[in-house]
């Protein structure tokens, strides 16, 4: 189940929220954990049990590594053996088709094997699990002696298939005790709101887009075409990621969490180390605080530091997925943030503005084509296709076509991806402080916005109704 599904819209939240207000506060978590494990099974019930056994998993090494009376190299094997458990089953599902097809590649055998479908969410969940006995045994996070309330953190249905990566310290005091408000619910439901809207709205028609124009062959692909093609995937998987964190958030906040921020209009960003800032922080910040730092981080030297961001972000791309696409995906950015480093960083700052965002959103693109395309042939003819380096013409009625289409939309995915609407309700919301209640700015401020809530409802319920195309990029990571 997706959160943009007619069902889960208007038959599953609905009664869950009613059931979960009418009922008792010591029966909350419990219903949440039940109606969390319906969620994920809707979708693939055979791998329910993955599920339930990570939480086993995780909650025994949590009570192993958490006991005050272990001994300290006792704890270091028990989280060893947990990481190695964790990573197992990830490896297992994720990655041993591609560790079999290298391996018969490389060394001309023929192994057989039966490709194994993939558990939505498998790499999030995953992570939650270890970031919280790695917290335990760090003293970080107090052992939870619960396990229904330990396998709500692991599946809690909000965040479960596509994040954030929600730390267990971040939710710890929520789950023994949390506080609901209608000013906390409202404003959990405009944001999850607008998450929709930015999904349903914009994601999915840019989507259709770059899925045309990416299962074109290049050599029938004018240089404009590509360009639409890379600029609308490059919106759509901001568009699609960001307005299920968006949505995600906005659960949280109806049931009483407070999950943290996952994206913060990396578009913006004028370095491609402030875009990593930006964008997915959740994973940024784990990939920093259990690889990064435990490697040594900046702290033994300059080269052993850009060894150590060159392992990262190859290993955040492996984590993305299991081709040698995903990994050059997250070399390339190492190179470019080991660079950052060097020294071009300080020249950057230095440039004119415009140019430091042409710069950043020029490099990103060129990596989004490797993140998009299947193989390294079709990326590297993308790549020469877009500087004009593969003999095509300048433009096509393709290209015409789109700019005819949906220049529109692309205009409004640019536009939105920038922070122009925070702004528009921070000068209202300072109108407002200020007295001026009476101002137009203070009426379209509190009458307006019920109304664009309403309006993004009704319409995406139209898309919805009238279109099938309905994916999300990161289920499969």
């Amino acid at each position: 189940m997706v959160f943009s599904n007619l069902v889960f819209l208007f038959a599953f939240l609905p009664i869950v929220l009613i059931v979960y207000f009418a009922m008792p506060s010591k029966f909350k978590n419990l219903f949440l954990l039940i109606v969390s494990l319906f969620f994920y099974a809707w979708g693939e019930p055979v791998y329910i049990y993955l599920m339930i056994l990570s939480s086993i998993i995780n909650y025994l090494f949590g009570l192993l590594v958490g006991s005050k009376k272990q001994n300290p190299s006792l704890k270091k094997f028990y989280l060893t053996l947990a990481v190695l458990m964790n990573l197992g089953i990830l490896g297992y599902y994720k990655y041993s088709t591609f560790l079999i097809e290298n391996i018969n590649l490389l060394f001309g055998l023929d192994i057989a094997y039966e490709p194994l479908p993939l558990p939505i969410g498998i790499s999030f969940f995953t992570f939650q699990a270890m970031s919280y006995v790695i917290d335990v045994y760090r003293n970080d996070a107090k052992v939870q002696k619960n396990i229904l309330d330990l396998a709500l953190y692991i599946a809690l249905f909000p965040q479960l298939v596509a994040g954030p990566i929600v730390r267990y310290t971040t939710v710890a005091e929520e789950l023994k005790k949390r506080v609901h408000s209608v000013e906390l619910f409202a404003d959990g439901v405009r944001r999850f709101i607008l998450g929709l809207g930015k999904k349903v709205i914009i994601a999915n028609p840019l989507g259709e887009i770059a899925d045309t124009i990416f299962a074109t062959n290049t050599s029938d692909l004018s240089v404009t075409t590509v360009w639409i093609g890379i600029i609308a995937y490059s919106l759509q998987i901001y568009f699609d990621f960001s307005g299920y964190s968006d949505m995600a958030i906005g659960l949280g906040k109806m049931f009483g969490f407070k999950f943290l921020e996952n994206f913060n209009y990396p578009y913006i960003a004028r370095s491609v180390s402030e875009f990593w800032r930006r964008w997915h922080i959740s994973l940024s910040s784990w990939f920093r605080d259990y690889i990064y730092i435990p490697l040594g981080g900046n702290r033994k030297g300059e080269w052993k530091t850009y060894r150590n961001l060159l392992i990262v972000w190859t290993a955040t791309g492996f984590w993305h997925g299991a081709s040698w696409t995903f990994m050059a995906w997250g070399f390339y950015y190492g190179i470019i943030i080991c660079i950052e480093r060097l020294g071009f960083g300080k020249v950057l700052e230095k440039m004119w503005r415009p140019v430091q965002h042409l710069y950043v959103l020029i490099l990103v693109m060129i990596g989004w084509v490797f993140f998009r395309a299947d193989n390294f042939t079709y990326s590297l003819d993308y790549i020469q296709t877009m500087f004009g380096l593969k003999g095509v013409p300048l433009t096509d009625s393709m290209a015409i076509g789109y700019l005819y289409d949906s220049t529109y939309l692309i205009v409004i995915g640019l536009l939105i991806s920038m922070p122009i609407y925070p702004w528009i309700t921070k000068k209202m919301d300072q109108q407002m402080e200020n007295g001026k209640r009476n101002t137009t700015l203070g009426i379209i401020r509190y009458i307006g916005g019920p109304i664009l809530y309403f309006a993004l409802i009704l319409l995406v319920t139209m898309f919805l109704v009238n279109s099938t195309y309905n994916p999300f990029i990161y289920f499969r990571f």
